[in-house]
């Protein structure tokens, strides 16, 4: 996730635990409520549960993924097979900073790919199982 999208979410965490304090009493408006003692702690920790469990079990693995592709992307060769994310295979012929060429067929059709369209990476000399 990219830094703006990241500071949305917490912002928008924030503004929920915030108003989940104010509607609950553990926080009061006027400043003539009661203070809500044990419970209003606990719904802070009850809500910093949750936003933990939201960020081990959603934007931790999501990195990780983004990471992995990442690195493979950066790692391709030519000789390799790679599967495009609209499921066009071929083999890379080509590497430029952004964009590879893949053949095709045994036509010997050339297509020029982003990088990112990369969905999947065989082995060099992996044949298409079509061949």
């Amino acid at each position: 996730m990219s830094k703006q999208t990241l500071k949305r979410i917490l912002t928008l965490s924030l503004s929920a635990i915030m108003m989940i304090c104010v509607l609950s009493g553990c926080a009061t408006v006027g400043g003539e409520g009661e203070s809500a003692g044990f419970s209003g702690s606990f719904y802070i920790v009850y809500i910093l549960v949750i936003v933990a469990v939201f960020y081990f079990f959603m934007i931790r693995p999501e990195k990780k993924r983004r990471k992995e592709s990442d690195d493979m992307r950066n790692n391709l060769s030519v000789g390799d097979t790679v599967t495009t994310i609209g499921g066009i295979v071929g083999k890379i012929v080509n590497i430029n900073n952004d964009f590879i060429t893949i053949e095709t067929s045994e036509d010997r059709v050339r297509v020029q790919l982003a990088k990112w369209g990369v969905s999947t990476v065989g082995k060099k000399g992996d044949e298409n199982p079509d061949e």
